[in-house]
């Protein structure tokens, strides 16, 4: 089985940008625009909500439930 890193870190760099952290010391910086697509991310839309995601079991997540998996 493969391991698949986490994310440990996440912050917030404009528009729908977030640079992560992963468990095994990678970082990027990910546009999540593009994924903005479903009712679950509808609120995400909203820049000053999107802001508002945490990391939560390995991943970057929202209060409304939305989460966006680390692969």
């Amino acid at each position: 089985m493969a391991f698949l890193p986490q994310v440990v870190r996440a912050e917030y760099q404009g528009g729908y940008r977030i640079h992560l952290v992963f468990s095994d010391g990678r970082q990027a910086t990910v546009d999540f625009e593009q994924w903005l697509d479903g009712p679950v991310f509808e609120p995400l839309k909203d820049e000053a909500y999107f802001q508002r995601f945490f990391v939560e079991g390995g991943t970057v997540s929202w209060p409304n439930g939305a989460d966006m998996a680390p692969e």
